[in-house]
């Protein structure tokens, strides 16, 4: 398993701002001088432009707020009126003293189930999980070892939209702020996407369009592929198109087996899964249009 550097998110009294708005002068001098003037000590800062004469601005901020001389809804009243309002931003602010609640989608494949799960417990990823869905059995052991409530949902193609109700409904009922599709074997309708209403995260082999279908990777063994990967990226209702979060690749040679290229394939997808989960974390992602930022 490869370790995920833990930062100083994990410190109970930090917290991420994130903004986005239209490229204009004095949004870092105004957000720097704000947080200086109520207590705030900035730790990490990263901003980007697409283009400096009407383009859209980026920026997270990471910053220790134990000395802040306000409470936070009064801080974020106060960020409105005097930052936000007047540059148009759109912005959020997360505390790391409470983290975010992930529900997990499976089928029958466990690795980045299992992946994910271990993680946490090694304090890898800053999270609650309230709830696993699967439209399976086979995973309720593993996640019941880990204390999880799991909810099984059959889906066929007649009754996938009250399957999908259901799903929603516990996800929203359970305070989900976002759902992980740990290699769930369906697709995710429009109905879902909106009846949800919060991000959605995805992981496949990255052999699409080329090596679409049940088998991908005896395909790419047929081919000759040097090259084996995977994507992790947001669902939006266009299959497999959604804003990209992270990618990753592996050399593979002539010696390969279907077999061994599944191990190492599945082996990527993991490490690409767990590395797209943590940045969402982080608040490290802000999506613009159909393509992402990632600090």
């Amino acid at each position: 398993m490869t370790a995920l550097t833990t930062g100083l998110l994990d410190a109970p009294n930090t917290a991420t701002l994130t903004i986005s708005c239209a490229d204009q002068r004095g949004i870092v001098a105004a957000v720097s001088q704000f947080l200086h003037n109520h207590g705030a000590n900035i730790i990490h800062s990263d901003q980007h432009s697409t283009d400096p004469s009407g383009g859209t601005f980026f920026m997270r901020m990471e910053f220790y707020l134990k000395d802040l001389d306000v409470a936070r809804n009064q801080f974020e009243r106060a960020f409105q009126e005097v930052a936000a309002g007047p540059f148009g931003m759109a912005w959020q602010l997360n505390s790391a003293s409470e983290p975010k609640k992930m529900a997990l989608l499976v089928s029958r494949y466990d690795h980045c189930f299992l992946d994910l799960l271990w993680r946490k417990r090694r304090g890898e990823l800053n999270v609650e999980i309230p709830l696993v869905i699967s439209n399976h059995e086979d995973l309720r052991r593993d996640a019941e070892m880990f204390g999880l409530p799991f909810h099984v949902i059959p889906v066929t193609q007649e009754n996938r939209a009250e399957a999908e109700a259901e799903q929603v409904r516990l996800m929203r009922e359970a305070g989900a702020d976002f759902a992980v599709l740990a290699r769930y074997m369906q697709i995710l309708s429009g109905d879902f996407l909106r009846g949800f209403g919060r991000p959605v995260i995805n992981i496949h082999h990255s052999f699409l369009p080329a090596f679409v279908g049940a088998n991908p990777y005896r395909a790419a063994f047929k081919r000759g592929v040097k090259l084996i990967g995977a994507t992790s990226h947001y669902v939006t209702e266009e299959l497999d198109a959604g804003p990209i979060i992270a990618q990753d690749v592996v050399p593979v040679t002539h010696r390969e087996t279907p077999d061994t290229l599944m191990r190492l394939g599945r082996d990527v997808e993991r490490q690409v899964l767990a590395r797209a989960v943590k940045a969402h974390l982080e608040d490290r992602v802000l999506v613009h249009g159909n393509k992402t930022v990632v600090f």
